[in-house]
């Protein structure tokens, strides 16, 4: 085996990538970087009944926008291809012989109405039953052209170890192993068999994968003895959940990268928060580049429990990242969204991402951000109520004839137009600003404050919302 470090990550084209298979690809590609080795991406496409077409073009996408640069893959070559599963299918049969010649394999030909009925009576797995078919018989069958499976060999006494360098010694019971189908009828090799294969024909020599796969590895450890291959080493993954009880999954439409990327998290953010989902490093930081966790990444943060995916703490993550973006930056990333609301049509984009920079965590924070924009007929006009101010209603009503007409005629030199209004008529200026500010927007929640508002909708549309709420404080 390759004394270079070799990882894989070896997604079904089943559509979008989950963040549990990210993170997968991510652990994977970490391992290998730290250690200055190979990262290699293999497509496991033999499911035809799972198989969605594009995803396999998603999964190249994803990895690239994630930063997780594969050294080998379909689409970029590679020493060791090819590197999707189905166009080396003619490579799997040869070595499941290899398996039966020495006696750690069988071809199984029971057909469908045997197996139901071995599991109308119970049966928890194969009984091996055509394990025992003489050599004489099996050739014949073949020759018949009898339909057949090829079914690994497991012993039924004794016992399998093997070393995880997350969990360390795990030892399986032989009798608790399934039989296997290496091989199935049409020919094509199973999802456990061909991982097999391709792992050692490609030098793979760390394995990443979820926890789900620790019980099981010691079938895959005797296909590599019954092949005479060297094992390689393990490391396995506890699950992100969604909550304590039930695992983060695609099947129950949880989301993917893209998802989150049409939310509006930042892939810099994304990467950071899913690299925490079972990984802590050992100073307590949060924020991470790619290039500090590949310096930072090591075996001894991997947790031994599972996570639970936590969107708030990732728009806290992603906050920080949004942070640091300069205006210019900002405003750039923004207007891939203010195209979603078309009453921002006309609006200083400019102005409004400079009022939205310090507010925003994640950039469909826009929509509820703006919404006063579009929702203002109907707000409540206990809105106005402010006991620190010690203004309500009827206190804004007195206000409103004043506050018209200093817009109209003063627009241009707004705070000052204001600030005079509160003094000369023995407001406070907090008062006076409250006041303006529910009047024009409706809402106690906006992106700044009074005169930022009146900016942003300009002189007309100020009138018209100021004079609207006049006639509402009537």
């Amino acid at each position: 085996m390759s004394s270079e470090v070799r990882t894989r990550f070896a997604p079904s084209p089943t559509g979008y990538l989950h963040i549990g298979g990210l993170r997968t690809a991510l652990y994977a590609y970490l391992y290998a970087k730290k250690n200055g080795g190979k990262f290699v991406l293999r497509i496991e496409d033999t499911d035809r009944e799972r198989y969605v077409p594009g995803a396999v073009e998603i999964i190249y996408a994803t990895l690239k926008d994630a930063g997780l640069v594969y050294d080998e893959g379909p689409d970029v070559g590679g020493d060791y291809g090819p590197y999707i599963q189905s166009e080396r299918k003619n490579t799997y049969l040869e070595y499941a012989k290899q398996l039966v010649e020495n006696g750690h394999a069988y071809y199984c030909f029971c057909d469908k109405e045997r197996l139901e009925k071995l599991h109308e009576q119970g049966a928890t797995k194969y009984d091996k039953h055509c394990a025992s078919l003489s050599k004489e018989e099996v050739e014949m069958r073949l020759k018949r052209g009898d339909s057949y499976v090829i079914r690994q060999n497991i012993p039924l006494e004794g016992s399998t170890t093997y070393h995880d360098m997350v969990f360390g010694d795990i030892t399986v019971e032989n009798k608790e192993l399934e039989d296997n189908i290496l091989i199935k009828s049409d020919g094509m090799p199973t999802y456990n068999f061909a991982n097999v294969v391709d792992d050692h024909l490609m030098a793979i020599n760390y394995v990443i994968r979820g926890v789900e796969y620790l019980s099981s590895t010691p079938k895959y450890n005797l296909l590599y003895d019954g092949l005479g291959w060297e094992r390689p080493h393990y490391i396995h993954l506890q699950p992100i959940m969604r909550d304590a009880t039930h695992k983060l999954s695609k099947r129950y439409g949880d989301a993917s990268y893209e998802d989150f990327i049409k939310k509006g998290f930042l892939k810099e953010a994304i990467v950071n928060y899913i690299a925490l989902l079972g990984w802590s490093g050992k100073d307590n930081v949060e924020k991470f580049t790619l290039a500090e966790l590949v310096d930072k990444f090591d075996l001894s943060g991997v947790s031994h429990s599972p996570s639970i995916f936590d969107e708030a703490k990732m728009r806290y993550i992603n906050s920080l990242y949004v942070k640091e973006m300069s205006e210019q930056e900002f405003h750039d990333y923004a207007c891939k969204f203010y195209g979603n609301y078309p009453y921002l049509l006309g609006m200083d984009l400019t102005l409004l991402s400079s009022l939205l920079h310090g507010r925003t965590e994640v950039f469909c924070d826009i929509g509820p951000l703006t919404e006063f924009l579009t929702k203002f007929d109907g707000y409540d006009l206990t809105l106005f109520n402010n006991a620190k101010w010690k203004v309500d209603g009827k206190v804004a009503a007195e206000m409103m004839d004043g506050l018209i007409e200093l817009t109209e005629n003063n627009f241009d030199n707004l705070h000052d137009a204001l600030v005079a209004f509160a003094e000369n008529n023995g407001y406070k200026k907090g008062q006076v600003l409250w006041v303006y500010r529910i009047a024009l927007t409706g809402s106690a929640v906006t992106p700044g404050g009074a005169m930022e508002m009146a900016m942003l909708l300009g002189k007309e549309r100020s009138l018209q919302r100021l004079n609207a709420s006049k006639e509402r404080l009537k």
